[in-house]
């Protein structure tokens, strides 16, 4: 075995061993209230093993990766939390099959935040705190890949936030600093979000819960009714803050701390996520005014949390909002697509590549009537040239693709068009919720075949993997090459 593929092994058995040390923490709430399971234990002690004999077999003094190797560490590493994560929820009380457990695992390290659970009320403390901590690890495993990994890969113009002197050999030892100072940044806004929930009203039980899935822009409850449940203007206005916060790229709160205290302002990325939402948040409530009848104060509550909810992918609700019209499906399905900013917990296209193809179309409208003018094209004062557009065009091209391709195997295993097109949007999007009554606000996917489990797993991974890293492996060519 190769240098590289040790590394890889390395890096992967040294996740699972992070992996299993969190499994104890559910295993010691559930002994704490009298639950003698050893669900959390017994796979805490497997998955201990397995990681540990994977750090001793992978052991190298070249720690570097090329790119093939890079591609196949960061999908190999995802489906094996992902596997392992899902163990603990096989062997517990709930007695799922394991498509159902893998189903909740990938749903909750992408935070996805769908849910096969029909009753999640049911499920031990021990389970609910499982499945909020697997957000909160995916949630900063994602920051940490945004920044390090895929920029170095040329994934969708994600080479645009490529940071100076970062090469791929290099990887290893920069994806753990930054990882640091990430994770210290994410727990202090994690503790500021408990405190905050905590304050509103939540018990101290569901505020850890909750900031979990919140900061992760995860979704996942403690309740069936989600944040609705609730019923609280305060506690609404608690997630809606933290929910921006997670949606916000974190090398920009990194920048922050050091001294650029108006990193937030000059970020055309923030600025212009900001916008749309805003103008999302506007476009729902006048929807909301004029089409129900839904007081000014609930129109407003309403529009806001629920929009920021799903264009960030977090997946909370406190409504049924595909009971609001056609125009209100339509719009959040649109919303669904765009997502937050990138090297954030947010999922989704992205903002910054609806900016870059807007300046594109711009361009091209300018070259028209003056076909002999020069328009270089700039983004956070960087030029943007041919080839980074391509990257940018051929990613949301093949975002479309996927999207489509998804819908009609969906449509296959007998699901209805509008619970086929919301579940391939959802999955690829990492939203959580879909519409209609089956995966809508008020359904879950419990109900669905296998089939369709297996298929929106995998569009869980390729969207939160930004597409072509997992579809890259399907060419011949990478691994001849």
């Amino acid at each position: 075995m190769n240098s590289g593929l040790k590394t890889t092994f390395l890096i992967i058995g040294y996740l699972i061993i992070i992996l299993s040390i969190f499994m104890i923490i559910p295993h010691i709430i559930e002994i704490t209230i009298g639950d003698k399971s050893q669900h959390f234990l017994v796979t805490a002690i497997l998955s201990a093993f397995i990681g540990t004999l994977l750090v001793l077999i992978s052991q190298t003094k070249n720690r570097s990766l090329n790119v093939q190797q890079a591609f196949l560490m960061t999908n190999l590493a995802w489906l094996s939390i992902c596997f392992f994560g899902a163990l603990p929820l096989y062997f517990s009380s709930l007695d799922l099959t394991f498509v159902d457990a893998f189903f909740e695992s990938v749903s909750g390290i992408t935070t996805t935040g769908s849910t096969i659970l029909p009753e999640v009320e049911r499920a031990s403390k021990g389970i609910l705190v499982w499945r909020s901590l697997l957000q909160w690890l995916g949630g900063i495993g994602i920051i940490v890949m945004a920044i390090t990994i895929l920029p170095l890969l040329n994934i969708g113009g994600m080479q645009l936030f490529r940071s100076e002197g970062m090469e791929v050999e290099k990887v290893v030892p920069k994806a753990t600093e930054i990882a640091l100072s990430i994770t210290k940044i994410y727990i202090i806004i994690t503790i500021a979000c408990i405190i905050a929930y905590w304050f509103s009203g939540m018990s101290f039980f569901d505020a850890i819960n909750h900031s979990l899935t919140t900061v992760s822009t995860g979704g996942y409850s403690t309740y069936s009714q989600s944040i609705g449940h609730f019923n609280s203007a305060k506690i609404e206005i608690v997630a809606i803050i933290f929910i921006i916060t997670g949606s916000i790229p974190f090398l920009a709160y990194i920048k922050f701390t050091r001294g650029d205290l108006l990193v937030f302002f000059k970020d055309k990325q923030i600025t212009g996520f900001i916008i749309i939402l805003v103008i999302s948040i506007i476009i729902i409530f006048f929807h909301s005014l004029i089409n129900t009848e839904e007081d000014l104060a609930n129109a407003i509550r309403n529009s806001a949390f629920n929009v920021t909810s799903i264009i960030t992918g977090t997946g909370y609700t406190t409504q049924d909002y595909s009971a609001w019209g056609n125009f209100a499906v339509f719009f959040f399905l649109v919303l669904m697509f765009i997502g937050g900013c990138s090297a954030s917990t947010t999922c989704g296209i992205k903002v910054f590549r609806f900016q870059i193809i807007l300046s594109f179309i711009d361009r091209q409208i300018k070259q028209i009537f003056y076909p002999n003018g020069i328009f270089p094209i700039k983004y956070n004062n960087q030029n943007i040239n041919d080839r980074f557009l391509t990257s940018v065009l051929a990613f949301v091209c093949l975002y479309i693709f996927i999207f489509f391709t998804l819908t009609l195997c969906l449509s296959l295993t007998g699901l209805d068009l509008i619970t086929s097109v919301s579940a391939a949007a959802t999955s690829i999007s990492n939203v959580g919720p879909g519409l209609g009554p089956m995966i809508g606000p008020d359904g879950n996917f419990f109900t669905l075949s296998d089939n369709a489990k297996w298929l929106l797993s995998l569009g869980m991974l390729l969207g939160r993997l930004e597409l072509l890293t997992v579809l890259v492996l399907f060419l011949p060519s990478f691994w001849r090459n």
